[in-house]
């Protein structure tokens, strides 16, 4: 009687071990799909960062991409309204931060120069209306500033990449200029601009066309 009660409960046993194995081996597939389903996403996050990322520079001579962005005060401009007059169109990466206060300060200061070439004058950030706002009024900037919060018109002329700063890396605005003649073609970029004496050499080029 002992040795019957022994090998049912031994039966019970390898029986509850097959089940949890077979519910082991269903579990699997699951963990295994999920992993798939991870890693899918990570490569598309990654073909998404890749694909920005060598999205090349808006070339010279080719015709200026268009775009609706707000303004500082709100309202919306179309940049292809602007046809007919030269337009320096410079992407700079924050609002009141030093490189950018002295870029957009330069430009200010260049405001006669520039009027003689009757050249419009763009500030494009990833800034609100707000913000640009703000910082038009704290500097006196004589010029529109526009809020390219969703950064596709920087993605657009090539400006949005891939930034190394102390070894780590990051998507944000490279700050570049794009002289754009009256017949809306783009005549000049400047790539990685250094903002020291950065209007002279905007200058120069719109003297240029």
């Amino acid at each position: 009687m002992a040795r019957q009660v022994k090998k049912v409960v031994a039966k019970k046993t390898v029986l509850k071990k097959a089940a949890s194995g077979k519910t082991a081996v269903k579990a699997a597939p699951k963990k295994a799909a999920k992993k798939a389903v991870s890693a899918k996403s990570v490569l598309k996050k990654a073909v998404t960062v890749k694909a920005v990322t060598e999205i090349g520079w808006v070339k010279e001579g080719a015709q200026a991409p268009d775009f609706t962005l707000a303004t500082h005060d709100g309202t919306k401009l179309k940049f292809s309204s602007l046809k007919g007059t030269p337009v320096v169109l410079y992407f700079y990466p924050k609002d009141d931060t030093p490189g950018c206060t002295k870029e957009a300060c330069g430009f200010r200061d260049a405001k006669v120069k520039l009027a003689k070439h009757k050249a419009v004058v763009l500030g494009v950030s990833p800034d609100s209306p707000k913000s640009h706002e703000q910082f038009r009024k704290k500097y006196k900037l004589p010029f529109t500033l526009l809020a390219d919060e969703g950064h596709k018109v920087a993605e657009q002329y090539g400006a949005w990449r891939e930034k190394n700063m102390y070894g780590k890396k990051s998507m944000g605005i490279a700050r570049s200029t794009f002289i754009i003649d009256a017949a809306g073609k783009v005549a000049k970029v400047f790539k990685a601009v250094n903002v020291d004496a950065h209007d002279e050499q905007v200058l120069e080029a719109l003297a240029a066309l």
